[in-house]
């Protein structure tokens, strides 16, 4: 049990770095430079080693079936992405990647061009990455093993720290800037921040399309959104209101016409 988690350890390291390698080769052809890439400092994107760890743990007792892994390997590296999305901007109010312009994407969050390849990747991972890993590691004794990940974990420890100190300033930043919109908000902070120290410039050029906010804009959008629910309800209510009046006045016309009928059959 203690080897096997050690070895999920060493697999989250190992493919957070090999997912940086591809990161920043991507980039590269993208915008002809080098980019850091990843909310870290340090040469590794942890969102692909917990990736390779949930594909390797959930998914390997479906190897009888590659078509099962691909799909599977969708869904779960696309949830991670998502979620990963989401909690990074409602922590540093930053959408730091967009899908919105592509196709077949779900709240600009995650795209059937993301997805597709996290399915090839845990075909990779389960039938090659794994096995080639998990080889190697049960070659190494367990005091090597628990140095590698102590040592490991204590790094990963520090440069989160500094990395939620570093994103916490481009957020302060941002919250105290006056610009009404996103696209001049971020453009301010960038400006703002362009002459900071090295970490924060690194952070910044990770992701060069992110789109940063500020807290009294999503307080004023949140006041307003609430505003506009109450008075959209108020005049739901009043409509009814009106409606139930308008109702009673018809019924009580055909009421009288009915009446009026009888009365003059009677005579």
């Amino acid at each position: 049990m203690r080897a096997t988690v050690e070895y999920y350890v060493l697999l989250f390291f190992i493919s957070s770095v090999l997912g940086w390698l591809m990161e920043v080769c991507c980039k590269l052809v993208q915008f002809g430079r080098f980019i850091n890439r990843g909310f870290l400092i340090g040469p590794y994107c942890p969102i692909y080693g917990f990736g390779a760890v949930l594909v390797t743990a959930l998914l390997s007792r479906y190897a009888a079936d590659p078509a099962v892994v691909f799909v599977l390997a969708m869904v779960v590296c696309g949830t991670l992405e998502y979620l990963t999305s989401y909690l990074m901007e409602k922590l540093f109010h930053a959408r730091w990647w967009d899908y919105s312009h592509k196709p077949f994407n779900i709240n600009g969050r995650v795209c059937a061009g993301t997805l597709i390849p996290f399915g090839l990747l845990g075909l990779c991972m389960i039938y090659g990455v794994k096995p080639f890993l998990f080889g190697l590691f049960a070659g190494l004794s367990f005091r090597t093993l628990d140095a590698l990940c102590a040592g490991l974990c204590l790094l990963l420890a520090a440069d989160t720290v500094v990395s939620a100190t570093v994103l916490s300033k481009i957020r302060k930043t941002a919250d105290l800037s006056g610009e009404d919109d996103t696209e001049a908000l971020t453009r301010s902070v960038r400006e703002a921040l362009a002459r900071q120290g090295a970490l924060v410039r690194r952070a910044l050029a990770a992701f060069p399309s992110a789109r940063l906010y500020s807290g009294r804009l999503l307080g004023e959008l949140k006041q307003k959104r609430a505003q506009l629910k109450a008075d959209l309800k108020r005049r739901e209510l009043a409509f009814r209101m009106e409606a139930e009046t308008r109702e009673q006045a018809v019924r009580k016309e055909l009421n009288e016409l009915r009446r009026q009928r009888r009365e003059a059959k009677k005579h």
